[in-house]
């Protein structure tokens, strides 16, 4: 069947042998098409990525704290807890910094 319809493409369309890439005539529907299919393949692609690595680092060692290490040396330094109620209602009255969100004119 695949003969068939080869020798059918080949009768209608003379195909030369040799095709320069840049004097083909490509249908702008077509190059939307792959452009959008090549769109949705990078971000699977790096969707997977993602659930990998993520997937790496939550399996990895439970006993393994150098984590709030890290955090104790930063809260030491002075660094702001994110965490603290009294910071977060000091950042949501802070105007400067709601003007920056965009949310106060």
């Amino acid at each position: 069947m695949f003969k068939k319809l080869a020798q059918k493409l080949c009768t209608k369309k003379k195909f030369s042998t040799t095709i320069n890439p840049l004097e083909v005539d490509f249908d702008h529907r077509k190059n939307v098409f792959l452009d959008k299919l090549s769109e949705n393949a990078v971000k699977l692609y790096e969707k997977e990525c993602d659930i990998k690595n993520f997937s790496k680092l939550v399996l990895s060692n439970p006993e393994n704290d150098s984590h709030n290490k890290i955090m104790d040396e930063l809260f030491s330094k002075g660094v702001v807890d994110v965490t603290d109620d009294e910071k977060l209602a000091e950042l949501s009255d802070n105007k400067r910094f709601l003007r920056d969100l965009g949310l106060l004119d």
